[in-house]
């Protein structure tokens, strides 16, 4: 049965895979925490006052990457090279999505774009992440070894996005309306692209290291592609609609702590 939760209940039993697994998520948690920290360090002037919940997005992503190496140990597992063509941070980057890093190495100040930039990337990969966390909530809340974990990464996940809403809307009502559909549009179209990407490669690799046969891996890349072709067609919309959030002022303390052990 090829559901989301056979699937990743195959992946979490088998040691390999589950490092492949961990790895992956805690490279791209950690290059989020870099990029949240130096936007933060950055913030202009004007949107000085957001610059905490940005340091607080920031800590929270480095939450997340200790969380999945604490969970790697746990299983007397280290981790591994992240497959450059798995690494979603780096290749939204490499396709213009979000904040340069050469532009975050600067030492000057960002502009209020440079922000707005910042914020639909992160409404929109927010988005994305907030979506699998959920599924995985959905199964996995009350496992033993990962149902912590899912818990509080799904929680923060849910509080990045209601964030990213509130923050945009403000900017939004302050008249910079038009170019945040844009740039939200930009970045929605590009992400997509690159979520069909990386889901294909880290399939592959995980097929290989799970001996999976090769109609169910050619199945498995077709329920990608199909995801791509809905998403590509008109679902990339629910990416970049701007709702005011259930939950206001999400980001607006300090962060919990990563727990000893997951």
């Amino acid at each position: 049965m090829l559901s989301a939760k056979s699937l990743f209940q195959e992946i979490l039993d088998h040691d390999e895979s589950f490092r492949l697994f961990c790895s992956i998520a805690a490279g791209g948690e950690s290059q989020g925490g870099w990029e949240n920290a130096r936007i933060a360090a950055l913030a202009p002037e004007s949107q000085r006052d957001l610059a905490p919940k940005i340091a607080r997005h920031g800590a929270d992503e480095d939450k997340h990457g200790r969380i999945f190496h604490a969970l790697l140990r746990k299983r007397g597992l280290e981790p591994v090279e992240v497959p450059p063509e798995t690494d979603y941070t780096m290749l939204l980057e490499r396709h213009g999505i979000g904040l340069a890093h050469d532009r975050l190495r600067a030492d000057r100040p960002l502009t209020v774009r440079d922000v707005i930039t910042y914020l639909a990337h992160s409404r929109v990969t927010e988005e994305r992440a907030a979506g699998q966390m959920a599924l995985l909530r959905k199964h996995f809340a009350d496992h033993p070894d990962v149902g912590r974990a899912v818990r509080m990464i799904a929680a923060d996940e849910d509080n990045h996005l209601a964030y990213a809403h509130e923050e945009l809307l403000r900017l939004a009502a302050a008249g910079h309306g038009r170019y945040i559909q844009r740039t939200l549009r930009e970045c929605a179209l590009a992400e997509i692209r690159v979520y069909r990407d990386v889901s294909l490669a880290v399939m592959a690799h995980m097929g290989r290291v799970l001996g999976w046969s090769r109609a169910r891996s050619a199945l498995l890349a077709a329920g990608i592609h199909a995801m791509y072709l809905f998403e590509r067609l008109g679902g990339w919309r629910r990416l970049v609609t701007l709702r005011p959030p259930e939950l206001r002022d999400a980001l607006g303390g300090p962060a919990v702590p990563a727990p000893e052990t997951v």
